[in-house]
């Protein structure tokens, strides 16, 4: 997996501004459930927020382990949101392209 360049970035932080949080950490934190449907989230939009509901004080050491364990890209941690990108596999199902 080849990291992001900065013009990405910068495109993809664009694109977040206008999401929701879709995902929740909460009580249970990173648990293989979660993890699941993380992956489906990004299987589906690619670009996914996750909110720090629960564990906001570990945030900086799960945002990153959230990205190892779904092969996906921390993009920005902004507050107790962090943005996580994977593109699809499938060139027929990208949505976002550079």
């Amino acid at each position: 997996m080849k990291p992001l360049t900065n013009p990405q970035k910068r495109r993809l932080k664009a694109l977040a501004q206008k999401l929701d949080a879709t995902l929740h950490v909460g009580k249970a934190g990173v648990s293989d459930a979660f993890l699941g449907g993380l992956n489906v989230e990004l299987d589906r939009h690619e670009l996914v927020k996750v909110k720090f509901a629960e564990h906001k004080e570990r945030k900086h050491e799960l945002a990153p382990q959230l990205a190892e364990k779904t092969a996906s890209h921390l993009v920005w941690l902004i507050g107790n949101v962090a943005v996580l990108y994977r593109q699809q596999s499938d060139p027929a199902k990208q949505k976002i392209s550079f």
